[in-house]
């Protein structure tokens, strides 16, 4: 795939992907019962904690694409991304009143306290911070301190985004890896992943045992997805509106919690979130086939860019399609096909 081209469409897809997962599990996870159920077994060892280290590591991946974009469009390209961070803050902030445990704040802040000083070293000396913080992870079990390994790795694994540097062999045209050797990140995280899983169901020790399964069966899913979804227009339109899907998603769930509580079988928190899955897919594929963002990402992207960009007239930025039609996008406009004139965020 052309670097220059588009969006990076593995991106969106395995964010989406991630952004599903995160639903089900935020379902259960603010769902309390009188019993322990065969689901809880199933959430604890098969989905707690394997989504969000994929949407973490694309948070870095992400934050690299997003500043070389910027770089064409402004000489200040940090101090952009300054403000897309604070902007973020404050819908976090205000999700807080939704969700207390909600991600965005955290994230944003994460992002100015640690990518933003990272994205001035060179690959390598991110790269070693990420390992180093990686392996403080498992011995420190708080999720943040694996989010903040990941966003490190994330910002690493970004192709492109040093002078004269392109994609690599293993990582591929987007960061996320060539076939081959996605099968063989695949084939050990898993057999790792159930290792580690059954030690921690059968001996439970201390340490980051728990951490370490969960990280890999996050890698492992995420690897199987990307060699298995050669089609995954479902997932990349719920991929390119994350933050709308998080926001609504989280609403969805605390609306309904009288429901979920109600139920002691964990049935209706299954059923919840691949209604509201379904309902997020149908209208992304619907909106984004007339706009160029989300709702919520649109006001993100224009709050960024207030008053510092040619493409926004007076602060205000159209959502419309304006890029040539793609017969290979999973959200083609065949009504307005336009010049793709202006710059194209793949943040």
């Amino acid at each position: 795939m052309s670097l220059t081209a588009g969006r990076i469409r593995r991106v969106d897809a395995l964010r989406g992907f991630a952004v599903c997962g995160i639903m089900l599990v935020n379902a259960w996870q603010q769902t309390v019962r009188r019993a322990p159920t065969s689901l809880d077994w199933v959430m604890t060892n098969l989905f707690q904690s394997r989504f969000y280290p994929m949407f973490a590591f694309l948070f870095g991946l992400s934050f690299a694409l997003f500043l070389r974009s910027a770089r064409r469009r402004t000489r200040r390209p940090r101090v952009v991304m300054l403000r897309r961070l604070a902007v973020l803050a404050v819908l976090g902030a205000a999700h807080t009143l939704i969700d207390p445990g909600e991600v965005l704040l955290p994230y944003a802040l994460l992002g100015a306290l640690v990518l933003l000083p990272a994205s001035l070293l060179p690959r390598w000396a991110v790269l070693l911070a990420g390992s180093g913080t990686l392996v403080a992870s498992v011995l420190d079990s708080h999720p943040y301190v694996l989010i903040t390994a990941l966003f490190l790795l994330g910002l690493a694994a970004a192709p492109g985004t040093e002078p004269g540097r392109g994609p690599t062999r293993l990582g591929g045209a987007d960061g996320l890896g060539s076939g081959p050797f996605l099968g063989v990140v695949c084939g050990a995280a898993a057999v790792l992943a159930a290792w580690l899983t059954w030690w921690w169901n059968h001996a439970p020790p201390g340490g980051g045992v728990y951490q370490a399964a969960a990280l890999c069966g996050a890698v492992a899913y995420a690897a199987a997805f990307l060699l298995l979804a050669r089609r995954a227009t479902l997932f990349e339109t719920l991929g390119r509106m994350t933050l709308t899907n998080y926001v609504t998603g989280t609403t969805v769930i605390v609306v309904a919690m009288p429901l979920l509580e109600a139920d002691d079988t964990g049935a209706a928190l299954v059923v919840l979130a691949a209604v509201t899955v379904a309902a997020q897919a149908v209208f992304c594929r619907w909106w984004l086939a007339r706009h160029r963002y989300g709702p919520l990402e649109w006001v993100w992207r224009t709050l960024t860019w207030w008053g510092t960009s040619r493409g926004i007239w007076w602060g205000v930025e159209t959502t419309g399609q304006t890029v040539v039609r793609d017969p290979r996008s999973a959200v083609p406009d065949p009504r307005r096909p336009r010049p793709g004139d202006q710059p194209r965020d793949r943040a």
